[in-house]
């Protein structure tokens, strides 16, 4: 059995499909031959929340100040518990079959009998399996006969926990819980495991992963320098590596975003394709997603050389973008993950006849049994979520859904003017919608006040500052209004990310220029710790 195992994952996992655009025809890369080393840290003092804009606040603060762990020193030495966290796209599942193509090599957990890989988007279709004997006889029916496990060394792979439809139910699992699969998932604590998920669910899963003292708790920190140059070298084309280079050089949040795999294939495409370099293509992260987003709308879905702003012009182009950042906020704020075909059929009429319209942005993935969707990733689903917002809903409503917090820097994005800015193209797709300042204002007003009434204000003051950053707007009359509610004291410490500078060197600029005066401006060189930030 274990040689059937070993041979199983030998011929299923010796290549996987790297991300990279279109997503529907995936390039196959060997990870025995080109696997690229990921940075990998100690991920147990790493503070973690379930909101997404955290979770990407924190990847960019953990870049600051990271020590890699080398991949031999984690896998080499056979911990019971492993637990792998990581911001979507940042490479966990690559590291995952890594692991599982040197077990079949005989390279690592030498003392382990058998490996099973279980991924939680597939183990969502068989909610009532109630043990992991009948597991197995789901997922490896073909391999393993009606055997018990306990008498085995074993090991349980479980890669995407954050995709698990009943991470709540794990989590605060009792006797009554109505689906039998939580149990299963229990019971594989009683043997050696691997758990890979993001970084708000890892943290979640910790506080029931405590019977095994052998513990080992990591993150995922994407490519370093040296895999950001080499994937460069090996993926673009000799006349644009410099070019490529020296425009993600050019952009903090282009340049700390480089490291997660499905950022840097995007890039290096968009870059490649632009004749000159435009050092605002990437100036916020909203023009990130925003270059990303049209640039598969363009030559995935449409497949066209029109100019972006003639194709947007067509309404069928609109009500198409339209219908699927709809999509996208309908599921958003509902934290789902996965859908099935009924589902997405409420959004999709005719679905069976447009079913491959969507690919590119949705994806299908199938089972043996059945089939789901999911979006491609999940900060374009995320930021089609900020699109419809936008487009269509009030500004009441908007600050109104906690669900969208994660949201309003990238909603404030949006009303950002700049001329030579491919948002503009995604604000005008709902002609009964209008007044992007009055959406600002109101966004920006709201989170003084917050800071005002809450006892995390300088969450909210430092949400503030990254709003009014990527609007790029200017102190007009209404945020001096808006401003002026309090006084405000400047604190720069080393620990600060790039992006997190770029927001307040532009929010510092425009408050001293207005003619106004801090209270107070506090440099600190040496800590390095938390608490930085903006404050009042």
């Amino acid at each position: 059995m274990c040689t059937a195992l070993k041979n199983y994952y030998r011929e299923n996992y010796g290549k996987i499909n790297e991300v990279q655009p279109p997503l529907k025809v995936p390039a196959n890369v060997d990870l025995m031959d080109n696997f690229v080393d990921l940075c990998i840290v100690d991920a147990v003092n790493t503070q973690m929340d379930i909101v997404f804009n955290f979770e990407r606040k924190n990847f960019l603060e953990k870049q600051m100040n990271y020590k890699s762990i080398p991949y031999n020193e984690i896998f080499m030495k056979e911990k019971s518990v492993i637990l792998i966290s990581g911001v979507a796209g940042i490479g966990k599942t690559w590291l995952l079959r890594k692991c599982l193509l040197d077990w079949s090599n005989d390279l690592i957990w030498k003392s382990v009998e058998l490996v099973f890989y279980l991924e939680c988007r597939r183990l969502n279709q068989h909610p009532n399996i109630p043990n992991i004997k009948k597991l197995l006889n789901v997922f490896y029916k073909d391999i393993i006969n009606d055997f018990k496990i306990s008498n085995h060394p074993a090991l349980f792979i479980i890669d995407g926990l954050d995709e698990f439809k009943y991470l709540n139910e794990l989590i605060n699992c009792n006797s009554s819980c109505k689906y039998p699969i939580v149990n299963a998932l229990k019971e594989i604590q009683k043997y050696k495991y691997v758990v890979a998920g993001r970084v708000y669910a890892i943290d979640q899963y910790q506080s029931i992963s405590t019977e095994h003292s052998n513990k080992l708790t990591i993150q995922i920190m994407g490519f370093n320098q040296k895999g950001i140059n080499n994937y460069i070298e090996n993926k673009v084309r000799e006349e644009k590596k410099d070019f490529v280079k020296e425009t993600l050089n050019s952009s903090p949040i282009a340049k700390a975003m480089a490291s997660v795999p499905f950022y840097l294939c995007s890039m290096c495409k968009i870059i490649s394709d632009s004749k000159e370099i435009n050092k605002n293509s990437f100036l916020t992260m909203t023009n990130l997603y925003a270059s990303i987003f049209l640039y598969f709308f363009q030559n995935h879905i449409i497949k066209t050389n029109k100019l972006m702003n003639k194709i947007i012009e067509d309404d069928s182009n609109k009500k198409y973008i339209l219908n699927i950042c709809k999509i996208a906020y309908e599921l958003f704020v509902e934290n789902k993950v996965i859908f099935s075909k009924e589902e997405i059929q409420t959004f999709i009429i005719d679905f069976d006849n447009n079913e491959s319209n969507l690919f590119g942005f949705i994806e299908k993935v199938e089972t043996n049994l059945e089939c789901y969707y999911q979006f491609a990733h999940l900060t374009i689903m995320e930021f089609c979520a900020s699109v419809y917002a936008y487009n269509c809903l009030s500004i009441e409503e908007i600050i109104a859904n906690e669900k969208l917090e994660s949201c309003l820097s990238m909603i404030c994005g949006l009303t950002n003017k700049g001329q030579n800015s491919l948002i503009k193209l995604l604000v005008n797709l709902n002609p009964s919608k209008n007044g992007s300042e009055e959406l600002l204002y109101s966004i920006l007003d709201r989170l003084i006040k917050l800071s005002l009434q809450r006892l995390d204000k300088f969450y909210y003051v430092n949400l503030f500052i990254e709003c009014f950053y990527e609007s790029q707007s200017s102190f007009t009359d209404e945020i001096k209004l808006i401003v002026d509610e309090q006084e405000w004291m400047i604190l720069i410490h080393y620990g600060k990310t790039s992006y997190e500078t770029s927001c307040e060197n532009y929010f510092v600029n425009h408050y001293i220029k207005s003619g106004r005066k801090l209270s107070r401006f506090i440099v600190d060189q040496l800590s390095g710790s938390g608490g930085g930030g903006v404050k009042c």
